[in-house]
């Protein structure tokens, strides 16, 4: 069992953009204690966790955390995920994670954690894979990738944002689609086992990605790739084939 961690509150991020995103080393560095607020049942396999953190400096959709948990032990696990939520000031953030066969922290969550429960995170981290919604963005995700890229499109709704955002996204079937009631206009989803009666089944190809490479906004797209490496080399290759510059083209991998 886990116990209760003690952090220091943290002071306040400061970024920098448009480009690379840079991200306070003394906020990263520093753990704070979060607690669990409320969880919500996404798909079979995936939860969305709501934790609440005092101390929290913000963040910009498309960053991750570091997360801890010390068993009564002595143990210590730790896992880096992505920040589902859009940053909105409210002190708290909402992580969504897939259930992964034997995973220590993944485990805990969804067969231990309960509401009321702390966690230590120290972050907002990785400014590479950031978009603070000040570019037309591009987004290509598959399973539990869609995480960091729900954020953007959220920022983008809650903002009330002009600026053009697309999303692709690939999952084995319409009951394994994290997110699927709040997916709008913006999204198209590619399912590679099953679908809904008229909806082919196959991975995401260029019949899906060279449209939207075909008619661009004004100044291009700002292409950002979630997924398994292998997701993430197949997203690529098409979006290069298709006429992205190579170095637009922003990469999260897992697995």
């Amino acid at each position: 069992m886990y116990g209760t961690p003690k952090a220091p509150s943290a002071p306040p991020a400061r970024f920098a953009v448009p480009g690379r995103i840079a991200v306070s080393e003394q906020v990263a560095a520093a753990w704070q204690t979060a607690t669990l607020t409320e969880v919500r049942r996404e798909t079979p396999y995936a939860s969305t966790f709501r934790l609440a953190v005092p101390g929290w400096a913000g963040h910009l959709p498309g960053q991750h955390l570091m997360l801890r948990l010390t068993a009564d032990d002595g143990y210590v696990a730790q896992r880096h995920y992505s920040i589902a939520s859009a940053p909105d000031g409210s002190g708290h953030i909402e992580l969504t994670l897939d259930r992964v066969p034997d995973g220590e922290v993944s485990g805990w969550f969804h067969t231990v954690a309960r509401p009321g429960d702390a966690i230590e995170v120290r972050g907002p981290l990785s400014g590479f894979f950031a978009w603070p919604g000040d570019r037309p963005a591009l987004l290509l995700g598959a399973g539990s990738g869609i995480v960091p890229l729900m954020s953007m499109v959220r920022h983008h709704r809650a903002r009330g944002l002009s600026v053009p955002l697309r999303m692709l996204v690939s999952a084995r079937s319409p009951e394994e689609l994290i997110y699927a009631e709040e997916l709008g206009a913006e999204t198209t989803a590619v399912f590679t086992r099953s679908a809904p009666a008229g909806v082919p089944v196959g991975r995401m190809s260029a019949a899906h990605v060279a449209p939207l490479l075909a008619e661009q906004p004004r100044g291009g797209w700002e292409a950002y790739v979630c997924g398994s490496n292998g997701f993430a080399e197949h997203a690529s290759r098409l979006l290069v084939a298709a006429g992205q510059p190579v170095d637009r083209i922003r990469i999260e991998r897992f697995g």
